[in-house]
């Protein structure tokens, strides 16, 4: 094993085989926005447990989806947002609402006039706060969604009030490469995207030549991803452990210390767009690798900052990185 030191602590630098997903499926199929399944594979989507939410999740958004609460209004992510794209179970990645249904009704909430074709939205009857309400829930993750109310503008008169808390949105030019292609079609008829560029998009997104892999750990793998992903050029994204003994651990297992593994993030990313080199500086920049076995409030060996290379020339770039940045010794 070869190590690359980092003022006082080592980040282990492996020939990884592979990461082991332990919620995540390993493509992207798919605010602090994670989803963890994409729409190819819901019929095999698992709920997280809720220790694994509570890591997963930002504290509005646990408590938004889980609890049943409210954020605030106007003072939301998508309230305002006015980018075409459709929204997706924050838990699950679900598709659950597309902008060309979306529209402004002054509440402060994202409010829409329907799901999107194909999807099923629970309704549940709410009597909290001394009236009566539809409340409304995503089928696969059950996570709280809003209410639905009888004063839409559209034909069928409803306005469906939702937390920007329980989605992530995806502009309709990532749908595609995200998994969501099937919903592409009416962004096609209004003008929005041309069939063409969806078929490119796709194409590019599955030529092995245009992919590369990096797995890098450095912290809770959920924070990381959530900066991760959204870096122009990065493809697919996926959480799990690397670098200890033993095969699909537990979490429970892995919190002992025992088993030796990291939290670590396998990053597929387009080289033609973000090379390995930057990609590192955005690794170095969004955690601490100065802290021993520790990132913030996270303490364990789990923890520890690590470059896990799948290539002789990550190997050289990831030792040459550092030398310049002053972290080596």
């Amino acid at each position: 094993m070869q190590s690359v030191k980092l003022a006082g602590i080592a980040a282990t630098v492996l020939l990884a085989a592979g990461i082991v997903a332990v919620v995540r499926s390993a493509g992207r199929q798919q605010q602090k926005d994670i989803s963890t399944h994409q729409p190819a594979s819901m019929k095999d989507f698992k709920k997280p447990d809720q220790a694994q939410l509570q890591k997963q999740l930002s504290p509005e958004q646990f408590a938004v989806t889980q609890q049943c609460g409210t954020e605030p209004p106007f003072r939301n992510a998508y309230w305002d947002n006015h980018k075409p794209g459709i929204y997706v179970d924050v838990v699950s990645g679900e598709p659950l609402f597309s902008s060309l249904d979306k529209f402004d009704s002054g509440t402060g909430w994202p409010s829409f006039t329907r799901p999107v074709a194909s999807t099923d939205i629970v309704e549940k009857k709410d009597t909290a706060l001394g009236m009566v309400r539809t409340e409304v829930r995503s089928k696969q993750a059950d996570s709280h969604l809003g209410h639905v109310f009888n004063d839409g503008p559209g034909s069928n008169g409803l306005r469906y009030c939702i937390n920007s808390a329980s989605l992530r949105f995806i502009p309709v030019e990532k749908m595609q490469a995200e998994g969501y292609g099937a919903y592409l079609d009416p962004f096609v008829k209004a003008g929005l995207i041309t069939a063409s560029a969806g078929s490119a998009t796709s194409a590019k997104a599955s030529a092995a030549t245009t992919r590369e892999t990096a797995i890098l750990a450095g912290g809770c793998f959920w924070g990381m991803e959530e900066i991760l992903r959204k870096i122009p050029g990065v493809i697919e994204t996926s959480v799990g452990y690397s670098g200890g003994k033993g095969a699909k651990p537990t979490y429970q297992q892995v919190c002992t210390g025992r088993t030796g593994h990291a939290e670590a993030i396998q990053i597929v990313f387009d080289p033609a767009t973000l090379s390995y080199e930057q990609l590192l500086g955005y690794f170095f920049r969004m955690h601490d690798p100065t802290t021993l076995n520790q990132q913030h409030n996270d303490v364990g060996t789990q923890y520890r900052s690590a470059i896990f290379y799948t290539s002789d020339e990550q190997k050289q770039t990831a030792e040459r990185y550092c030398v310049p940045t002053s972290l080596c010794c």
